[in-house]
């Protein structure tokens, strides 16, 4: 069930957040995001890709604090995904890109 299962959860909330993205549900499109940077992080692809669409989030919205953290998220996790990720983390800028946090209920199935 791991790996295979983790993967198409992935791209399942990544196509989640980028569809409420392009119907500007701006809210629900970030929670998909962040459930795909959740699912995502401990691979290095997916890792990157979750935060690119996090910038493409930050660039729909005109969020410069979001431009500018997933820019330098991007960078960290083309650096760091390999090493160390901080587990449950979010991935938004409204977090520090260091804190642990709790896997969310809906996802816990998958870990």
């Amino acid at each position: 069930m791991h790996q295979n299962n983790l993967k198409k959860a992935f791209y399942h909330q990544l196509k989640l957040g980028k569809i409420a993205l392009k119907q500007h549900h701006f809210k629900v499109s970030f929670y998909h995001l962040e459930n795909a940077h959740i699912l995502g992080q401990q691979h290095l692809k997916r890792h990157t890709l979750s935060h690119y669409w996090m910038l493409v989030y930050g660039l729909k919205t005109k969020n410069a604090k979001e431009i500018i953290g997933q820019i330098t998220r991007i960078i960290a996790s083309l650096l760091f995904t390999k090493i160390w990720v901080p587990k449950g983390n979010t991935g938004g800028s409204n977090v520090s890109p260091l804190k642990t946090m709790s896997i969310r209920k809906e996802l816990k199935k998958y870990f």
